[in-house]
């Protein structure tokens, strides 16, 4: 990006993580898909879409706790604050945080850790367009390596905003490892904004992540196509249904890939042949939901204190700011 505003990063080799974890993934005896791979240029925009639908509530109910309670999630942070996005993606609903700071302080730096360097690019140009007095700082890598590298380049307290309810794509020991990790990069002066999506009714969690326009089936096939084309794979996406359910003994949203027929799929750039059985799936991503206290019980245990919590009327999502 031609800003000098603008800073790009790169900590990750994109493609030779995308095979391993391919491997790995494909090989297990419950075959699998990591979901962050969801997220190519198509399968931005369809997330983008995905966002827009009636039936999927969480981004315009985050949205809305954002600009109701920015101000005051910022009023409960140090002065002289940056911002840090883990997932920052477009890079939108940050725009409420980033006028809160910039409301009090005279310029601001923004951290947006994504896994895509294109769509840090992407997601952040408006941002420097419409906001003369921000800085962007943009780190393509993993979560724990992007904090990692924030370690020795952010002196300034920093509010790390993990939002969109992405904690639920980790399974019930990830989360542990995740927080483990937070508490060993962030400082006592730094803060924590985690965005939870709360327990529902079924129906409604079901509906969010299966709608009926089918853009979430797009969505999920979309993931064969990047293997087709990263890999030279040679899935044929209309052999595949797409299935969300609820795990009620889990309290999760499970998404899956149904292969319609007995097949073999060659993954030629890692040698390697998947068979897949007519009705076996793979398992694409898990989408945990939690209750507050269920969820603030977590956070204490792993030795974060909350400071503040945001919710919607409805009590479907909420914002934990933690220190």
């Amino acid at each position: 990006m031609d800003d000098e505003r603008y800073t790009g990063i790169a900590l990750r080799h994109a493609q030779s993580t995308l095979a391993e974890e391919v491997r790995q993934a494909l090989t297990a005896s419950k075959k699998r898909l990591p979901c962050k791979y969801f997220y190519d240029p198509e399968g931005n925009a369809l997330f983008e879409q995905i966002s827009e639908l009636p039936e999927y509530y969480l981004t315009r109910t985050e949205t809305a706790i954002l600009k109701r309670d920015a101000a005051s999630i910022i009023g409960h942070c140090p002065l002289d604050l940056a911002l840090v996005e883990l997932g920052s993606g477009s890079s939108t609903k940050i725009r409420y945080l980033i006028d809160s700071c910039l409301a009090r302080q005279q310029e601001l730096t923004y951290y947006a850790v994504d896994i895509s360097p294109a769509g840090l690019e992407n997601g952040t140009r408006q941002l420097l367009h419409d906001y003369p007095r921000l800085c962007v700082v943009g780190v393509a890598a993993e979560f724990e390596d992007g904090l990692g590298y924030l370690a020795t380049d952010a002196s300034s307290p920093r509010l790390v905003a993990f939002l969109g309810s992405t904690i639920g794509n980790f399974a019930e020991d990830e989360i542990a490892g995740f927080f483990t990790m937070l508490r060993r990069h962030l400082r006592p002066i730094d803060r924590l904004l985690l965005g939870v999506d709360l327990i529902k009714d079924p129906a409604v969690l079901e509906a969010a992540y299966d709608d009926a326009q089918g853009v979430t089936a797009q969505f999920n096939l979309n993931i064969l196509v990047r293997l087709n084309r990263e890999l030279s794979a040679n899935f044929d996406p209309a052999t595949f249904r797409h299935r969300a359910v609820w795990n009620h003994e889990r309290s999760r949203i499970e998404m899956h890939l149904v292969s319609l027929r007995d097949q073999c799929v060659r993954i030629a750039d890692l040698d390697l042949d998947v068979d897949l059985r007519q009705g076996e799936t793979i398992h694409t991503e898990n989408c945990h939901k939690y209750s507050r206290s269920g969820m603030e019980w977590l956070l204490t245990r792993h030795g974060f204190q909350v400071l503040g919590r945001f919710t919607d009327p409805q009590d479907q999502f909420c914002l934990f700011l933690t220190s």
